[in-house]
């Protein structure tokens, strides 16, 4: 019985993104080495996230109201829109402590060979927010891939038929195949804070 009960969360974990059997196999035995009351907390946690979160209406951020935090801070400058492709990616250039704008999260990339169109993407209602609130900057933060390359392109082609805005991209200090949320902070800040025109 206690076997059944180990593989089933082995299972259930080794289907989440990146995490393989082996990976899922010493998360299931750190869970069960911790008291009841973590494994409660962790049991509600989850719960809460499935039932709580959701995407900001204005960005596609993840947040528990329906303007996420960020989008709702006066403090930030509103003039600079960051575009990402994921959460994880917004909590990388948090972590730098260098940018004051906002985000727009595009909640993937575009990809032909996984069959992801720009119309799978948060872009259309990028391309509204530019026109109901023009900026100064649009800033393209997405990963040094083939698929964040050519995102990156399209976005350029659709956001220059509405605006002249300044678009900018990282400076190259993320190395080509590379994941944002992966690069070191220093590397990141350094990226965001030298990034340059994008031309086209």
């Amino acid at each position: 019985m206690e076997e059944r009960i180990i593989e089933k969360l082995i299972d259930l974990l080794s289907e989440l993104s990146g995490i393989g059997k082996k990976t899922a196999l010493r998360l299931v035995l750190e869970i069960i080495r911790k008291d009841e009351m973590y494994a409660y907390q962790l049991a509600q946690s989850l719960i809460d996230a499935k039932q709580k979160l959701k995407k900001c209406s204005v960005c596609g951020n993840i947040d528990d109201n329906n303007i996420c935090n960020i989008c709702a801070n006066s403090g930030r400058n509103h003039q600079i829109i960051c575009v990402v492709e994921d959460y994880s990616d917004v909590l990388a250039i948090e972590n730098t402590n260098t940018y004051n704008g906002v985000y727009h999260v595009l909640g993937g990339l575009i990809s032909p060979i996984n069959g992801i169109g720009p119309s799978q993407l948060n872009i259309e209602s990028l391309i509204i927010r530019l026109k109901e609130h023009p900026v100064d900057e649009v800033i393209l933060a997405l990963n040094a891939t083939p698929d964040g390359e050519s995102t990156g392109f399209y976005l350029t082609k659709k956001i220059r038929l509405v605006s002249d805005i300044k678009i900018t991209t990282l400076a190259k200090g993320i190395s080509v195949g590379e994941d944002l949320n992966y690069a070191d902070e220093l590397t990141l800040s350094r990226s965001i804070e030298n990034r340059v025109p994008v031309n086209i």
